[in-house]
């Protein structure tokens, strides 16, 4: 049970000297990387023998063109997170069901777990890590949730983040009802919803301000 939970103000500071809030906004600009023993096993890709079934192909993630060899079967967050080294995406199901893997292709979001890397050529990739400007200032939504705190452990905040986005290119002034609805194919198992769409609802505000 957290202390707001127990009707207690977590303390702004915590005892390594940083604030939450420093962070929180660590994590959202980075998508810093959760690291767990099931991780180092989901993919065999180790183990297959050189050159078998793979292909060269070129994807455009984050604005940049990526060469990179993949399988037939391999799915777009395997490349993102194995291959590219971009951690943001997160997989958790790995089964289309809870959206921390969610990325934009084309700017509309999609989980990146049940799409095959090789059907991407000749199509824009966008993870979490190419939201902020080059010059390290964030998206309005990461803004958002920096400015609202609203994720606890934050493993599920890139896939709602990025589901925001893309649903904001297609209704930037929702109500909360709406954005409800926009990003109810992301799960967190951890939070409370409304905190979260609190923060999200936050980002819109500031997407419209931009």
């Amino acid at each position: 049970m957290s202390d707001m939970d127990m009707g207690h103000t977590a303390p702004e500071t915590p005892r390594g000297g940083a604030s939450r809030r420093d962070f929180i906004k660590g994590v959202i600009a980075a998508g810093a990387a959760v690291s767990t023993s099931a991780y180092l096993f989901r993919t065999n890709l180790a183990g297959q023998p050189a050159g078998t079934g793979e292909r060269l192909i070129s994807i455009t993630v984050n604005g940049q063109v990526r060469r990179v060899d993949v399988l037939k079967q391999e799915t777009l967050a395997t490349t993102l997170r194995y291959k590219l080294g971009l951690t943001g995406t997160k997989l958790g199901c790995d089964r289309a069901e809870c959206g921390a893997c969610t990325v934009l292709v084309d700017d509309v979001p999609h989980y990146a777990c049940s799409m095959l890397t090789h059907t991407l050529r000749n199509r824009k990739v966008q993870t979490i890590e190419g939201l902020a400007a080059p010059d390290g200032t964030l998206h309005p939504v990461q803004a958002g949730v920096v400015a609202e705190q609203g994720f606890q452990c934050a493993f599920c905040m890139p896939g709602f983040v990025m589901a925001t986005v893309g649903y904001l290119k297609t209704n930037p002034n929702p109500t909360r009802q709406e954005l409800a609805h926009g990003v109810s194919g992301n799960l967190c198992r951890c939070q409370d919803y409304d905190k979260i769409l609190t923060a999200l609802m936050k980002g819109a505000e500031l997407s419209r301000g931009a």
